[in-house]
């Protein structure tokens, strides 16, 4: 490969990682809201299908990006855009920690009250929440490369979504558990909500495979790259 196309390959790398931490903070900032999609009307343990929290929307992106990475750069590289984003996340808690501390201005739009409401809750949950997600995320890559290595590179959609259903269970768990722990949602709406997230999840992992696909593919003709070849960054 020559000294461009690895230039090329590193620039595309930095907007990967800038692409997954952005999807990672705004998803522990977005959190607390719920919504809902109602494609069959079913309800499990008091919960319709799907009521889920937004923070749900940005996190397919993540896990797609990682095994984009993870196939094409290498796991070592995978692992790297995990540790930088849950250092952006808890550098997004400490500066979210400060604003809410700092009294605001009798004419400010947005008043202790409301920011405390929307922000407040945030600082504990997303600390611990974070340590299930790095977790979470190598043991998404973990797994991934289990199966690649097994596979020698064929069957890509066998490792993405592999990979992916285990290690957002994992998330889905934590994340409602601790939504539950910090009294942010009841108890009684813990099975639902888990259920739903975790369904809701698997259905984006299989929707965003051709995705997968389609990337690994651009990937390959832009660096004539082999099956199963990785790109070695500078």
């Amino acid at each position: 490969m020559t000294l461009k196309d690895r230039l090329a390959a590193q620039r595309i790398y930095m907007l990967l990682g800038a692409l997954f931490i952005t999807s990672l903070v705004v998803s522990n900032l977005i959190f607390q809201k719920f919504f809902y999609w109602y494609p069959f009307d079913i309800e499990i343990f008091g919960s319709k299908l799907f009521e889920v929290s937004v923070g749900i929307l940005p996190y397919p992106i993540t896990f797609l990006i990682t095994d984009l990475i993870s196939e094409i750069y290498g796991k070592k590289r995978a692992n790297q855009v995990v540790v930088a984003g849950i250092f952006a996340s808890f550098f997004s808690l400490l500066i979210v920690y400060v604003s809410n501390v700092v009294p605001a201005t009798p004419w400010s739009p947005v008043q202790n009250g409301m920011f405390n409401t929307v922000f407040g809750n945030t600082i504990l949950a997303v600390f611990a929440s974070m340590m299930a997600y790095l977790f979470a995320q190598f043991i998404d890559i973990q797994i991934y490369h289990f199966w690649k290595q097994l596979t020698k590179g064929k069957h890509l959609w066998l490792r993405n979504n592999f990979s992916t259903f285990l290690s957002q269970f994992v998330d889905t768990f934590t994340v409602v558990g601790l939504l539950c722990i910090f009294d942010i949602i009841a108890w009684d709406r813990f099975l639902g909500l888990l259920l739903s997230g975790f369904i809701f999840k698997v259905i984006i992992a299989f929707i965003d495979t051709p995705f997968l696909y389609l990337g690994v593919f651009l990937f390959r003709k832009r660096f004539n790259l082999k099956v199963n070849e990785e790109i070695e960054l500078l």
